[in-house]
């Protein structure tokens, strides 16, 4: 990647074109870069493994950033290496969120939903976009609904393994997601069903860029 020289990076998802990209990237032990080689762009950071400094702001194992454009040219560096996932996005001019989120993930509460072993850790929730990034724990037992978004969703598999349907042509199709598993799921497209289960404690990463409606259904249907 030009913009981070000397990192090693695997691409999800991208637009070269409109210079989008979703990535998972190697750090080396003492890299220093800078937030400064994308202009105009949002950008979001987790850090999956090591130590990253954001500015004077040191980011360890679960730690988030968002900057939104105008905080350019944060400088970054890491002493003995990281392994963060890495989203650039075009910005919505209908986002509110102008100042950048630096945080712990480990020090927000999990909140429960309506299924029981099932919870969420909102990082980022912008109220005029309604772009949103959370993380999601799915405990062992827990039985999720078929269920859709409008808005396309990326997830990225933090830890645990994971079995889950994505529905094709009516049937749901199953397969396992081990840790760093990723999927980019368009809108629309029913999902989960009661053979989406986790082997073990199973937490995600999820964004979406727009604002979405969610809705649950009896079947793939």
């Amino acid at each position: 990647m030009a913009s981070l020289p000397g990192i090693r990076a695997k691409q999800f998802a991208g637009d070269p074109q409109q210079r989008t990209t979703s990535n998972r990237i190697d750090l080396p032990a003492d890299w220093q870069g800078t937030t400064g080689g994308s202009p105009g762009k949002a950008l979001e950071i987790f850090v999956l493994e090591g130590e990253l400094r954001i500015a004077d702001v040191v980011l360890a194992s679960d730690g988030y950033a968002y900057l939104p454009p105008g905080s350019l040219g944060f400088n970054l560096q890491t002493k003995n290496g990281a392994r963060i996932l890495y989203f650039l996005d075009n910005v919505d001019p209908l986002n509110l969120i102008r100042s950048p989120i630096i945080t712990d993930s480990d020090l927000l509460e999990w909140q429960p939903t309506t299924v029981a072993g099932v919870a969420t850790k909102e990082l980022r929730a912008d109220p005029g976009s309604g772009a949103r990034t959370w993380l999601l724990r799915i405990e062992p037992g827990a039985v999720q609904p078929f269920e859709s978004s409008t808005a396309l969703r990326e997830g990225f598999l933090i830890e645990g393994i994971y079995q889950h349907s994505e529905c094709f042509m009516g049937e749901p199709q199953t397969g396992p997601y081990l840790k760093g598993g990723y999927f980019y799921r368009p809108g629309g497209v029913i999902n989960a069903g009661p053979e989406s289960v986790a082997s073990s404690t199973a937490i995600w990463l999820l964004r979406e860029k727009v604002a979405s409606k969610f809705e649950t259904h009896e079947s793939c249907q």
